[in-house]
């Protein structure tokens, strides 16, 4: 799974559980990939773009909170990403970006 399958779930609100994992930050260039991939996979879902890009910024700054410069590099794995990253990376931007209700 490729990080634009790591967008759609953002984009459709489900990602990231905190984690004791080491701050990290996405490889140089890939932050632009990845909002650009979240905002258009987000208004594609039916976000504005205003919205979509709030929602992305907030699952990047989720994902460079809870995981490591090595685990955010996998989550872009030409590969495939391991199921369990995955699956921590969605809940943790879920319980970052999800709307407050």
């Amino acid at each position: 799974m490729r990080l634009h399958s790591l967008l759609a779930l953002a984009a459709a609100g489900a990602l990231l559980m905190p984690l004791a994992a080491h701050a990290g930050k996405f490889p140089a260039g890939k932050d632009g990939t990845y909002m650009d991939q979240c905002i258009q996979t987000a208004t594609g879902k039916g976000l504005d773009v205003n919205t979509a890009n709030k929602h992305c910024k907030c699952g990047k700054e989720a994902i460079e909170k809870n995981f490591s410069d090595k685990e955010i590099a996998a989550l872009d794995s030409t590969t495939g990403v391991d199921a369990n990253l995955m699956q921590r990376a969605q809940t943790a931007v879920q319980n970052a970006c999800a709307p407050k209700k």
